[in-house]
């Protein structure tokens, strides 16, 4: 080391620290994510697919002004989550409530001007026409990650209002009183992560977080270490010969999982949900191998 290089005594304690959580914003989430999509179905042999999962969410964001105010957990029953080291929002406990049946109306009824297979808008008038015991089964089928196969389309849509419900909920929350509640879980919601990203924020600079695939929070993980068991032994990385490098499988050999990893500090465009779909490629290259997918989301339940 050159003896002119010495350390700035003004530096010290200047290092930011990177944030646990990061709650998402619905005014804006699903809008980034239809224009994510739609760049991968302009160069896609899947973009029929692509432009109505894009046109879905575009509905997801159509949606979100006018629906009734949610209700977040209340100072006691956050303060005991965080003390026990539970998310706050409790999937095992959703109801059909009022503001989610508003929800799942009005996902319902924007889907409608979506351009669609007539599979897809059978599907869709099902689960518009079912009664209240039906769509309180589907939102536990889907809040559980149980779905039947010969309703998986309906649950889709289901599935679409969850997230727009739940997001809805986690920017409720307070970022700051979140804690970590167990490797592969959401601190808001519990929920199982869609991928992780590798960021290049002011205060985060190449950390790696979590991003839920129900209410799309992201949390603050140790890189190289296992998205679904925590261990970081036998961890490795494939992707697709030519591909960017941009999105690879990190592989787990104690639990034989992978998960999506995004490099989202090489490109900023990157969106967790729409680049898992846009990626799907990968997916099936993983099938040939021993790994199995643990990363959940909604729209690859038919892959």
């Amino acid at each position: 080391m050159s003896a002119d290089l010495k350390p700035d005594p003004s530096a010290i304690g200047s290092v930011s620290t990177p944030p646990f959580a990061v709650l998402p914003d619905p005014a804006t989430l699903f809008a980034v994510r239809a224009k994510r999509l739609r760049t991968y179905a302009a160069v896609s042999p899947l973009k029929p697919y692509l432009d109505f999962v894009a046109g879905l969410v575009d509905a997801q964001h159509a949606i979100v002004p006018a629906l009734p105010p949610v209700e977040v957990p209340d100072a006691e029953a956050l303060e005991r989550a965080s003390a026990f080291e539970m998310p706050p929002l409790d999937r095992a406990r959703a109801t059909l409530d009022d503001t989610l049946e508003a929800t799942l109306d009005a996902l319902f009824d924007a889907s409608a001007r979506v351009a669609m297979p007539e599979e897809a808008a059978q599907a869709l008038t099902r689960a518009r026409h079912a009664d209240g015991a039906l769509r309180a089964q589907m939102v536990r089928d889907v809040l559980a990650h149980d779905m039947p196969v010969e309703t998986l389309a309906e649950h889709v849509y289901v599935a679409a209002a969850l997230q727009v419900h739940f997001s809805r909920l986690a920017a409720g929350l307070d970022a700051k009183r979140l804690v970590p509640v167990g490797d592969g879980a959401c601190p808001a919601c519990g929920g199982p992560p869609v991928a992780s990203l590798i960021v290049e924020w002011p205060n985060a600079h190449g950390n790696r977080f979590c991003a839920c695939s129900l209410c799309s929070t992201l949390w603050n993980y140790v890189r190289i270490r296992c998205c679904s068991c925590g261990t970081t032994k036998g961890i490795g990385y494939q992707e697709i010969e030519g591909s960017p490098g941009t999105v690879k499988a990190e592989t787990c050999d104690e639990c034989r999982t992978y998960v999506k990893v995004m490099y989202q500090n090489r490109d900023v465009t990157i969106e967790p949900v729409a680049d898992d779909i846009g990626t799907l490629g990968l997916d099936l290259m993983m099938r040939e191998g021993p790994y199995r997918r643990a990363a959940f989301n909604p729209f690859l339940l038919g892959y």
